[in-house]
């Protein structure tokens, strides 16, 4: 049992899970997910796929005749983590098929893993698999090889990232995301739905909705409208969030701008009818509208401080977690004090905090005045303090409370729970450590809070679960 780190990085999904057991003779490969959620999903895709052709799984590389990395380029660390494990999965299988977003700079990685059988863009599956057919032939047999109809999943059971678009039409100068993966390409909301409903009927209990731009969902289509059982639904994320809370779990909204037409939205998580969670995952950044500007980001960081406001007048039970950059170039003291009082005023829930690193192809690059490496590390030091002291506070406000959460993990020593404001991996916990040995992931249950700390919750079973 561990409590939630702080600096934890909110752009990484959970570690892939690999269950699958293949049989004597079944040609299988590896795969490494590196990256954020939205590159998770990616890889059971082409798991599924693969799995459809007959190939196993491997949860490691010596019983893989290759391996597929999956990697990411979000931030130059990022970057030099997926070279590390492209570099360790040549060590030790030699055959590797490199995808993801880095896979869009083919030449910087052959330049530094020449040996690796193929490199293919983000969300390029038919490629992936051309590569797989070239360095390990398909070999299905149709009686034993058959597909689950939830397909590969490598997070756990209960929950599962349900991605509703690809790509951004954001232009953010220290971001190159939209290079690698387009623009906004919205799904059709009935095949979002398709989906969902077939995950929870294989059990899922929580949906995580993911995407570069949640809240700009079916921008790029018009809002068209779909038909979905007896009725159309729009392809507009208020519409598509009211039919999502219809099924019969959790509903999580990420990576939602805080467009005017997000509060339409608050009204639904309000509503005890609905499972959407009065949950909001906003990628604020910054609020001095100085740095906003030169982030070229929405500068209107006083309104989003209305929003707020408005947001918790209509749902007093919301949960807002956002991710904040310090040290971007030209960022003063000035400036990063109006970022610390924006903090007091907002008293936001759960924050994650970068440094700025540059990244190659980003427009930020080229700004002046970059931050010296030991004031960006004294300011992220200062604002998780910050986030720290609110986190503590609000948790402490919730001893005596009895909440709703949902089972995640069990060991000999606790239940590792998550309430409706924990979005896993990223938030914090509620352990429960006694009475707990009947209980397993996925379990539903209350419990009433007995104590906390800087970033999680411990508890009992209440008496009328």
């Amino acid at each position: 049992m561990s409590s939630n780190p702080p600096n934890l990085r909110p752009d990484l999904a959970p570690a892939a899970q690999i269950t699958d057991t293949p049989r004597r003779g079944k040609p299988t490969l590896g795969m490494v997910s590196l990256g954020c959620p939205k590159a998770l999903v990616d890889s059971e895709r082409i798991l599924t796929r693969l799995r459809a052709e007959g190939y196993g799984i491997s949860p490691d590389y010596s019983g893989a005749d290759a391996v597929i990395v999956n990697t990411c380029g979000f931030l130059d660390s990022a970057k030099a983590e997926s070279l590390d494990a492209i570099g360790e999965a040549l060590a030790e299988n030699g055959k590797v098929i490199v995808t993801g977003c880095l896979g869009a700079e083919p030449d910087y990685i052959r330049e530094h893993h020449p040996k690796i059988l193929a490199v293919t863009g983000p969300h390029q599956y038919e490629q992936v698999l051309d590569a797989v057919h070239s360095a390990v032939p398909p070999d299905p047999d149709p009686f034993i090889d058959l597909m689950p109809s939830s397909g590969v999943k490598l997070t756990p059971r209960h929950y599962s990232y349900l991605k509703i678009s690809e790509g951004c039409n954001h232009k953010c100068k220290f971001c190159i995301i939209p290079d690698m993966r387009g623009k906004l390409a919205s799904r059709p909301a009935h095949a979002i739905l398709r989906e969902a409903e077939k995950l929870v009927d294989n059990g899922v209990r929580e949906l995580l909705v993911i995407s570069q731009d949640t809240s700009a969902y079916g921008l790029d289509r018009k809002y068209d409208v779909n038909p979905w059982k007896d009725r159309e639904v729009r392809s507009h994320i208020t519409d598509l969030a009211r039919e999502l809370g219809q099924f019969d779990a959790w509903v999580r909204l990420h990576y939602v701008y805080p467009y005017p037409h997000v509060r339409d939205l608050i009204p639904l998580m309000a509503d005890a009818r609905c499972n959407l969670l009065p949950y909001l995952d906003i990628p604020f950044q910054h609020a001095h509208p100085d740095v906003l500007k030169r982030m070229a980001r929405p500068a209107a960081a006083a309104k989003t401080l209305d929003e707020i406001a408005a947001w918790r007048a209509i749902c007093p039970d919301i949960t807002l977690r956002s991710t904040f950059i310090v040290g971007y170039p030209g960022e003063t003291e000035a400036e990063f004090q109006t970022l610390l009082d924006w903090m007091d005023e907002a008293q936001l829930d759960r924050v994650g905090c970068f440094q700025y690193e540059n990244v190659a192809g980003a427009r930020s690059n080229d700004l002046p005045d970059h931050v010296p490496d030991e004031v960006k590390q004294d300011r992220w030091n200062r604002f998780m303090e910050k986030a720290q002291s609110i986190s503590e506070a609000k948790l402490a406000a919730k001893v005596g409370q009895t909440l709703q959460v949902i089972v995640d993990e069990v060991d000999d020593e606790a239940a590792t729970c998550r309430a409706k404001a924990d979005a896993p991996e990223i938030d914090g916990n509620l352990f429960v450590d006694e009475g707990f040995e009947d209980l397993k992931p996925g379990d539903m249950l209350t419990v009433e809070v007995d104590e906390a700390g800087e970033y999680d919750l411990w508890g009992r079973i209440a008496n009328d679960t």
